[in-house]
């Protein structure tokens, strides 16, 4: 299995109705809009770097309003409880 997280830059009248769309592809676990250069990320679980490849440049890339994506792959989960630590924001 490969984690695949996709940051993607979207027209700003476009950004909730993409982040829908994307979380409708079977292939995505989860679409967070985000602050910074990108307006949403996307988690996606794949078979293999093939589905990658479809999921991205034919799914994503293909709706109206993504103006560019970047995609980083994971090499390694770390245990949960350092994760949900993580998104606590000050919570012991």
């Amino acid at each position: 299995m490969i984690t695949a997280f996709v940051l993607i830059r979207a027209k700003g009248d476009r950004i909730a109705a993409l982040g829908e769309l994307i979380a409708e592809l079977p292939q995505v676990a989860e679409v967070y809009s985000v602050t910074g250069p990108f307006d949403l990320v996307a988690l996606l679980r794949l078979k293999d770097i093939e589905e990658l490849d479809e999921v991205v440049t034919q799914g994503i890339l293909g709706l109206p309003g993504v103006e560019r994506t970047e995609t980083l792959l994971a090499f390694r989960a770390y245990p949960r409880k350092l994760l949900d630590q993580g998104f606590s924001l000050g919570e012991g």
